[in-house]
């Protein structure tokens, strides 16, 4: 089965998680996940997550700790998510959101209110138990 390696964000702005809806023709489609990407060959999993939301969502971000991993085994891949704790260089930048449908900052208790991804399921439970 293939193996797929993404490094995502908990991108922390005043007290809430920034979360994204995935394009219906992306696998998983239509569900809400913490943005990120794959690593390029010789790419460290911070320096993939950088480049990444400067792509898609057009900002600077300061990567900081690394909080969990989790896998999960889709039928087309299994996907490891790396999460970090990230910030906008610039908190008041504006997010111009390329790569999905609809976007939201939220607070841990809201996430109940959303559909994840699968993957990004396992992250919820850690997040709540650490100060945003």
């Amino acid at each position: 089965m293939k193996k797929i390696t993404v490094a995502a964000a908990a991108l922390i702005k005043d007290h809430k998680l920034f979360i994204a809806k995935r394009p219906a023709d992306k696998l998983p489609p239509l569900v809400w996940e913490f943005p990120g990407g794959k690593p390029e060959a010789n790419e460290t999993l911070p320096e993939a997550l950088r480049r990444e939301l400067r792509e898609e969502l057009h900002i600077d971000t300061k990567i900081g700790d690394f909080i969990t991993k989790t896998t999960h085994t889709y039928d087309f891949a299994e996907v490891e998510i790396n999460l970090f704790k990230t910030e906008m260089c610039n908190p008041k930048a504006q997010i111009v959101d390329t790569e999905h449908v609809e976007t939201a900052w939220v607070t841990t208790s809201d996430f109940d209110k959303y559909q994840f991804a699968d993957a990004d399921i396992a992250l919820l439970d850690t997040l709540k138990k650490i100060p945003i």
